[in-house]
């Protein structure tokens, strides 16, 4: 067994940036003064395509990420939006086209060889996925008891830095069937941001929750993007919570990426599917 002096110590980084996340929100720095506009992308999809019982979900879809970016997938129900993040979990594998994570192909992959991808992929389910017999401090201190490494006080410091940074102080103790919808996904990024991930996946954030608690986990997104470099793709329907994130927008209907570029230039298309999305999505969500 290596002593001690030859442990990596490879949470402390992540101490001092949720220090620095729980502070103030000082110089957030923007995409464009990030040095990621040449490098690869983080994750691609080139030409995917998969079916369902004779019935195509997506169909010969393409899009990247580069690191640094907020992606929103936006489309009706249906269409393909969270069948496209468990493709990059690896729980669904595409009938054909490639995905790729940080320039390695992933539909090959084994499942020993996408644990190895869930460590830098991770992702927020729309109920959580939360673990019903433990505590809120136990669910999110699950990540890190699991990479080892830490003494138990580690784990309190920073377990008790991610339950600030989410306002869980009042309900540390209690189980997830006692949360509101809403507590539940803020608990889960809590719990994601444990991990240590390179990129996060969002699976319909706002679904079932109120406008303020949505404003709040867009809020926490985008400030884990801007002070701590996280790359999220966000799977929503809602256009206004898109705007307040999304760096690009991937626009899937009937099966196929009908847009993918800069968000200013999706709300300003003049495409009559996009158009007609956009018109019903602002009739339905009426401004606050």
């Amino acid at each position: 067994m290596a002593d001690a002096a030859s442990q990596p110590e490879p949470f402390e980084p992540l101490e001092a940036e949720l220090e620095a996340l729980a502070g103030p929100n000082e110089q957030e720095a923007s995409l464009a003064e990030r040095p990621n506009a040449a490098a690869a992308p983080i994750i691609e999809f080139r030409n995917v395509a998969i079916s369902f019982d004779g019935r195509s979900v997506l169909d010969n879809v393409s899009f990247s990420v580069h690191r640094g970016e907020t992606l929103c997938i936006l489309g009706r129900s249906g269409v393909g939006k969270s069948v496209s993040l468990r493709m990059i979990m690896g729980f669904l594998k595409p009938d054909s086209g490639s995905i790729q994570v940080d320039g390695q192909e992933i539909t090959g992959l084994d499942e020993e060889g996408m644990r190895a991808i869930r460590k830098r992929v991770t992702m927020v389910f729309q109920n959580g996925a939360l673990f019903d017999s433990l505590s809120v401090r136990e669910n999110i201190a699950f990540p890190l008891r699991e990479r080892g490494g830490l003494d138990d006080d580690q784990i309190d410091q920073i377990v008790d830095q991610l339950i600030g940074l989410v306002g869980a102080e009042d309900v540390t103790e209690s189980l997830p069937a006692s949360l509101s919808t809403g507590r539940k996904r803020a608990v889960a990024m809590a719990r994601a941001l444990a991990a240590q991930p390179e990129v996060v996946l969002y699976d319909e954030p706002t679904t079932m929750v109120d406008s303020l608690i949505a404003r709040r986990l867009g809020g926490l997104i985008q400030r884990l993007k801007h002070q701590l470099g996280f790359t999220s793709i966000v799977v929503t329907h809602d256009t206004r919570f898109a705007s307040q994130l999304a760096d690009t927008v991937l626009f899937l209907h009937k099966g196929r990426a009908l847009f993918f570029g800069p968000l200013k230039d999706f709300l300003a298309s003049k495409d009559p599917d996009i158009h007609r999305f956009l018109t019903l999505d602002a009739y339905l969500l009426p401004s606050e």
